[in-house]
């Protein structure tokens, strides 16, 4: 059994990035812990009503949620937030970490990938996901969610004060972007990641389908 921590700056960023991965992990039996720095103070949205929709998702995708508590828009990759993740990191003893792309024109997210990345400099596997907002992304590993897609968008649906403010949560939008990554995967919906590290494993109990130039990384479920 994997233990898994996803990172994101706001509430939703988690769900949008790899919230069918995490579905997938959890089919497969692994432990799935998700870190959310700030609060979303800057909306849309109120922060007590983010919270609870953050919980809402977080219980969707049968997750545990961890709150940060940093200023939305403030964060900076510094000694608070290093630790802040570290001690996430050590709290759910991950394995796999999952945290935004470094290169992206929301200045949290660049903080929290470059935080992550100085926190998790003992992990094993590190995996960028892509945002709405992220600029450069040429992702090599991907995730089959072609059974979970449904349960990334129902926990998305959670996020409502978003869904209802902003196209790039639109459920149209969110199942075309996996159905894209798939078929650059060959599969029928995918998430795609871009590894800061990635530590292969061939005593673990996942399976790698190679192809040309990308691999396809398919979590086994649990009988």
């Amino acid at each position: 059994m994997r233990s898994v921590l996803a990172v994101g700056a706001h509430p939703d960023d988690i769900e949008l990035g790899c919230g069918g991965a995490l579905a997938a992990h959890r089919a497969a039996g692994d432990a799935v812990t998700m870190l959310v720095v700030t609060g979303g103070q800057n909306g849309p949205g109120v922060t007590a009503g983010r919270r609870r929709e953050a919980e809402a998702a977080a219980r969707s995708l049968d997750c545990l949620l961890l709150w940060g508590s940093l200023q939305d828009c403030a964060v900076t990759a510094d000694a608070t937030t290093i630790a802040l993740i570290e001690r996430a990191i050590g709290e759910s003893e991950a394995d796999v970490v999952y945290v935004h792309a470094p290169d992206d024109s929301h200045q949290d997210h660049r903080a929290v990938a470059a935080a992550t990345l100085s926190a998790a400099r003992h992990s094993r596997r590190v995996l960028h996901y892509r945002s709405p907002s992220t600029t450069r992304f040429e992702p090599t590993v991907f995730v089959d969610i072609s059974a979970h897609l449904d349960r990334k968008i129902a926990a998305l649906s959670c996020h409502r004060s978003q869904v209802e403010n902003s196209a790039m949560v639109d459920p149209e939008v969110v199942a075309a972007s996996a159905r894209h990554f798939g078929a650059q995967a060959r599969v029928r919906y995918a998430e795609a990641f871009v590894p800061g590290r990635f530590v292969w494993d061939l005593a673990a109990p996942i399976s790698v389908t190679e192809m040309p130039d990308f691999s396809v990384v398919k979590m086994r479920t649990a009988a």
